[in-house]
């Protein structure tokens, strides 16, 4: 029953994350990849799988190895490599788009989403 409920929100997510566009982020490529890549999973910073592993900066602390020295590395890794639940997308991503998208989570992480 918990797996149909967490199928039926990520369903709805999905959806929401096609009709849902910024207006203050519009010229933002970052945004853009989150937009069409990430925002299924971690729509406003969240995380629909694990609870507790968001993309809010307390998490992303106590997550991603370095992230209090090396901030954008450590996002980058992650993007590239994935873990856990998280696919890897360095065979998805150009170098470009990673950074960018990196620097978007770094970004909205520390205005707190």
């Amino acid at each position: 029953m918990r797996f149909i409920h967490k199928l039926l929100l990520a369903v709805v997510i999905i959806l929401l994350s096609f009709a849902w566009t910024s207006p203050v982020f519009a010229d933002n490529n970052g945004d853009r990849i989150f937009t069409n890549n990430c925002s299924s999973c971690h729509l406003g910073g969240g995380n629909i799988l694990i609870a507790n592993k968001t993309l809010h900066k307390e998490a992303l602390s106590q997550y991603l190895d370095n992230y209090n020295t090396e901030s954008i590395q450590a996002i980058i890794h992650q993007i590239k490599n994935g873990k856990g639940a998280m696919p890897a997308f360095k065979n998805k991503l150009n170098e470009e788009e990673i950074l960018e998208v990196a620097a978007y989570v770094f970004q909205k992480a520390e205005q707190g989403w």
